[in-house]
């Protein structure tokens, strides 16, 4: 069986719908393409299949409302474009499904939704009951109060983004275990050279790795949209790691879901290289790492080629500030970051037991709970 067979088969399906499918270049719903692209998801949801879809669009039909918007703060008036615009997306698609007997939920996402570990199960639960109860959950992250995917901002110097929705389509596929996300946008897939560039380029149709010169071909957004080439091989890598397929497919082609579903060549389809347990996907993907520890170079070697948990022994230095079961991100000795973990104890209590063995943790802090600050089960090597 070739590896398009294997997507006749798939269950659960996340379908990413970007700014430049959704709309004219006049900012209007693109009517007649979005409704063939809805008919193809009915069709697929008879086939007993579960969809989930993550929209953008909502910033782009706000602003086609709004006017004399130029005195305000260009973040607040996105965030107003968003709040109108959400609910007229949302209708459009309650309306347009609703011809085909089905059901839809908005779920509306920030960040901290993914960060908070209580949070995202709360959320994975609500996602898995409305799938089980053949409802198609519309997700779209909440522009109106968080700013990051409209603005890339540095919080005590992590980048917080989830990137026009492309990570956030990601995340998604990987916390619910879905076989297979559909990114569509305005390009075909991924290019070998920037077609805008080349008129020689060609489609790579099938990606087994993420290498530095796969990486090394994402290109910027297309007008209209804030992703890009980059953001969509950074939510095609998270998904490879959480056992799952990516196709990046142009959205605007016609019948490309249906093209896509009877295995014909169309984008780029990247093969899963692993599949991490739901607590790793979680400490791998989901959160901002705004501490750190640093490790010198024999702890490293053994948390990679030993597969070791983290002792306080290999511990040189403590950054910013954590509690107990927060993930935090280990640096080795030149402050690269290689690995992600969950956290036995704050970091004033590491900052105690620095280099420090671990029978000397309970004669220094009064406790010990464990002997090790990660260990080898809540940790992911990246």
């Amino acid at each position: 069986m070739n590896n398009r067979e294997n997507i006749k088969n798939v269950k659960r399906i996340v379908f990413k719908l970007g700014t430049n499918t959704l709309t004219n270049p006049d900012g209007n719903i693109a009517l007649s393409r979005i409704y063939s692209l809805i008919e193809s998801l009915a069709e697929l949801k008879r086939e007993d299949r579960e969809i989930i879809i993550v929209t953008s669009g909502a910033v782009g039909m706000g602003a086609g409302l709004l006017k004399n918007t130029e005195k305000f703060d260009p973040v607040s008036v996105k965030q107003a474009c968003a709040a109108v615009g959400q609910s007229k997306l949302m209708h459009f698609y309650q309306e347009a499904f609703e011809k085909f007997n089905i059901i839809t939920a908005q779920i509306l996402l920030t960040v901290d939704d993914f960060a908070n570990r209580k949070k995202y199960l709360s959320l994975r639960n609500t996602l898995s009951t409305l799938l089980e109860l053949g409802v198609i959950p519309i997700i779209n992250e909440n522009d109106t109060v968080s700013t990051s995917e409209l603005e890339c901002f540095k919080e005590n110097e992590v980048e917080v983004c989830f990137g026009d929705n492309d990570k956030l389509s990601a995340l998604v596929t990987s916390k619910l275990d879905a076989d297979l996300l559909v990114i569509l946008s305005d390009i075909d897939g991924l290019f070998d050279k920037d077609p805008k560039k080349y008129n020689d380029a060609k489609i790579i149709p099938i990606i087994k790795k993420i290498s530095p010169e796969v990486e090394a071909l994402g290109f910027e957004a297309s007008k209209g949209g804030r992703g890009g080439m980059k953001t969509k091989l950074e939510a095609a890598k998270v998904v490879m790691h959480s056992g799952g397929m990516t196709l990046i497919a142009n959205g605007k082609e016609t019948g490309i879901i249906n093209k896509i579903f009877k295995g014909e060549r169309a984008g780029t389809l990247f093969l899963p290289v692993e599949n991490l347990s739901g607590r790793k996907k979680w400490i791998a993907y989901a959160t901002n790492i705004k501490s750190h520890i640093k490790v010198n170079n024999g702890a490293k070697t053994a948390l990679i080629e030993k597969k070791a948990s983290l002792m306080p022994v290999g511990i040189i230095e403590i950054i910013n500030e954590f509690k107990k079961g927060d993930v935090i991100g280990i640096l080795d000795n030149e402050g690269l970051e290689f690995a992600k973990g969950m956290t036995n104890y704050s970091s004033r209590e590491c900052k105690l037991v620095i280099g420090k063995h671990s029978d000397e943790i309970e004669k220094i802090l009064g406790f010990k709970n464990y002997d090790t600050v990660i260990t080898r089960d809540n940790m992911v090597i990246l």
